[in-house]
């Protein structure tokens, strides 16, 4: 068992025993709202490992070197912001994803990049954003989202090269 799993045992243990103390069926309607959220997600996380199970095999890993490794530089960078956006899903599609073009030799700002991105300039929060905020709300919430994810890149090229 991994740190994360152990941390995430414990917080679900703490609230369920929150959940006792406070009575009132709470530990009973916690667990339905968890079957239910387990219910509608759980074919989008197997189909997300079984993507990153493709991806990790067929992923050629001087490709990933040579366009987004740790020498890749501001180019690395680049590309990574660009296809941020194109990111499709949720953190159990996208990170599953992401780690394996990590392991398969993407360099840390790019990764560091391509989450930033993935997380402030989805194409697909776009289709929600604008008929709710309007233009102008997004193009100024997207030319913020670019410049964070560009210095984020930027910065972890300058402190870890």
């Amino acid at each position: 068992m991994n740190s994360a799993t152990l941390i995430l045992w414990t917080i679900a243990g703490l609230l369920f025993l929150y959940g006792l103390k406070r009575g009132e069926g709470t530990v009973k309607r916690g667990a339905v709202l968890a079957w239910q959220t387990t219910k509608q997600n759980a074919i989008l996380i197997i189909l997300a490992f079984i993507i990153a199970g493709y991806v990790s095999i067929l992923s050629p890993e001087e490709l990933v070197k040579t366009w987004i490794g740790p020498n890749s530089g501001y180019c690395g960078i680049l590309l990574s912001g660009l296809v941020g956006t194109l990111l499709p899903g949720g953190p159990y599609v996208v990170f599953p994803l992401i780690a394996i073009l990590f392991e398969a030799g993407a360099g840390l700002a790019p990764v560091i990049t391509l989450i930033t991105s993935w997380s402030t300039q989805s194409l697909i929060t776009i289709s929600f954003e604008l008929p709710f905020m309007g233009w102008r709300f997004t193009v100024i919430r997207w030319s913020i989202g670019l410049i964070v994810t560009l210095m984020a890149g930027s910065i972890a090229i300058l402190l870890w090269g």
